[in-house]
């Protein structure tokens, strides 16, 4: 249940990292992530409100300090401190972890990664398919006002293939990532240059070491790091700053895994292990689905893809004031 959300993660660090001085700025997001298949149906049942309308959050920088904030939890990370405070307003109190303590737990995740990719290694040492990796960024030509933003509209694609054949023949995965640009809005990047010195105050380095190190983290999609290496270099050279960022994963069935998949469906079988990701993961059309309803958004797509994950982040508002409380501990609130 966990990788889902590290790919998640790290592909926002990764972008985080390409982007970006110190003034103070607060600024309104809202994120959202949606799994498909059994996963996303579990989230549906179990993650709230949160995982049906996303969660909207507050991020104010001042100096040393950055309070976030969503609905009932809040962070507050004071990088002169070395600590970071994680404030719960419904009883009222607060938890903190200083930087030391923060930095051995990721040594020792640092450490499980490490094996994790070692077993990954003999895997392919053991002649498991090799990756490559195909980068593409295009501007669109479209324009469209975001939350007040004159925005122009950048598409990334990243395609993991088997190394020597086409997508569609030795199967892989796709990341598009979908960003509407505005013009550099300073502020943004006074946030981003926040996280940079957190991430180079906590681990030691600006980012990129982390960010592949969690890639290499995750098992079913081990390549992934060189997908988001590849972002991390490209995204550099992005002018403007995002304003409304729609990614979307998706597997891709080589021939006889489709047919296989479609062969268990036929037979009324859940298509077991063979569909790969798009099993437990995929859009797929359910069996008591009426059969007069409507087709999916992606029919007319290709019939040997599954999407894994949607995921939106976009900016509701930002601002160039920052009130003290904004980046205080509520008064009144107890330690625990």
């Amino acid at each position: 249940m966990r990788r889902p959300w590290m790919v998640t993660g790290t592909a926002c660090l990764v972008v985080a990292m390409a982007v970006g001085l110190s003034a103070d700025v607060k600024s309104r997001q809202k994120t959202q992530v949606k799994f498909e298949g059994m996963l996303g149906r579990m989230m549906g049942m179990f993650g709230g409100k949160a995982a049906k309308e996303g969660i909207v959050s507050t991020v104010a920088v001042k100096g040393d300090r950055q309070m976030s904030v969503s609905d009932q939890t809040g962070e507050l990370v004071d990088l002169a401190a070395e600590k970071v405070f994680q404030i719960n307003f419904k009883d009222r109190s607060y938890k903190v972890r200083t930087f030391a303590e923060i930095r051995k737990e990721w040594e020792e995740a640092q450490a499980k990664m490490k094996e994790q990719a070692s077993k990954e290694k003999d895997k392919e040492k053991s002649g498991a398919p090799e990756y490559e990796v195909d980068f593409d960024v295009k501007k669109t030509g479209q324009q469209k006002a975001v939350n007040g933003y004159a925005c122009q509209e950048v598409i990334m694609t990243i395609t993991i293939r088997q190394k020597g054949k086409k997508l569609e023949d030795g199967g892989g995965m796709v990341m598009t990532s979908d960003m509407w640009m505005a013009p550099a809005i300073p502020a943004l990047q006074e946030q981003a240059a926040f996280q940079r010195r957190y991430i180079q105050k906590l681990y030691g380095s600006d980012g990129s070491d982390m960010a592949r190190d969690m890639a290499q983290a995750m098992a079913m999609y081990p390549q992934m790091k060189d997908g988001l290496a590849r972002m991390q270099k490209e995204s550099v050279k992005l002018e403007g700053s995002p304003v409304l960022t729609t990614v979307v994963m998706e597997s891709v069935q080589t021939p006889e895994q489709a047919q296989a998949r479609a062969d268990q469906e036929k037979s009324g079988g859940s298509g077991g292990l063979v569909g790969g990701l798009g099993g437990m993961f995929g859009k797929k059309k359910k069996a008591d689905e009426p059969k007069d309803a409507p087709p999916p958004a992606s029919a007319g797509g290709p019939k040997n893809r599954a999407t894994i994950m949607t995921s939106t982040f976009e900016v509701l508002s930002v601002e160039t004031a920052v009130a003290p409380a904004d980046i205080d501990l509520p008064a009144g609130f107890k330690q625990k």
